[in-house]
């Protein structure tokens, strides 16, 4: 089992220093736009491929993998990632292999959109205040209140279930909470919610 760790400064361990954690935050937002590219696109990239949608996005998964073995084979860090990322997978990984299962397990926008947008704009807040030097109790709850925003203008705009937002969005910020050795919090930020919504979606039958 993966045992806590001590928070660090992200910028310190950051290959390219301030400049590295801005691109690696930079990257981290842009993946608020995985949602629209999946649900606008998603169909006409998979048919081109001669894929199913599911097909897709295995095979990417699977194609990340591969490269993620090799980087770790050659022990490199590419510009933002952190130094002790050259011997275990990376956030990216993690996160891009979480965004997978996403797709994989709840191909609806009501609750892939909130996920997404949860970990692509609330991991880098939440990693921001800390650094400025807020304290946990501070950061959890304006955490908490931003990811309940997030779920309610989901609501609105996809028709998550409004109820959510009360018990997936705190659900959200307490899974960023673990310093964890080998999994990153872009992992449990989306698995753990995800675990949540595959228990609900019975009763919610959104899909």
């Amino acid at each position: 089992m993966s045992a806590q760790v001590e928070l660090t400064n992200p910028v310190d361990l950051s290959v390219g220093g301030m400049r590295g954690h801005v691109f690696r935050r930079s990257i981290h937002v842009g993946m608020a736009i995985v949602p629209w590219a999946y649900f606008s696109h998603g169909e006409a990239v998979a048919d081109a491929a001669s894929l199913s949608l599911p097909q897709l996005v295995a095979a990417l998964m699977l194609a990340l993998l591969c490269a993620e073995a090799i980087r770790l084979r050659l022990g490199i860090t590419i510009f933002g990632q952190r130094d002790y990322e050259a011997t275990q997978l990376s956030a990216l990984m993690w996160g891009s292999i979480s965004l997978g299962f996403v797709f994989l397990l709840v191909p609806d926008e009501a609750y892939a959109w909130p996920l997404v947008l949860s970990l692509a704009l609330g991991d880098p807040l939440m990693g921001e205040m800390r650094r400025k030097g807020w304290n946990d109790r501070k950061v959890m709850m304006a955490a908490t209140g931003f990811l309940i925003i997030i779920w309610l203008l989901c609501s609105w705009q996809f028709g998550t279930p409004m109820w959510m937002a009360f018990v997936l969005a705190p659900i959200a910020m307490i899974s960023e909470w673990p310093r964890l050795t080998y999994i990153d919090d872009n992992a449990t930020m989306l698995l753990i919610p995800l675990a949540f919504i595959l228990m609900f979606e019975p009763f919610a039958q959104i899909m």
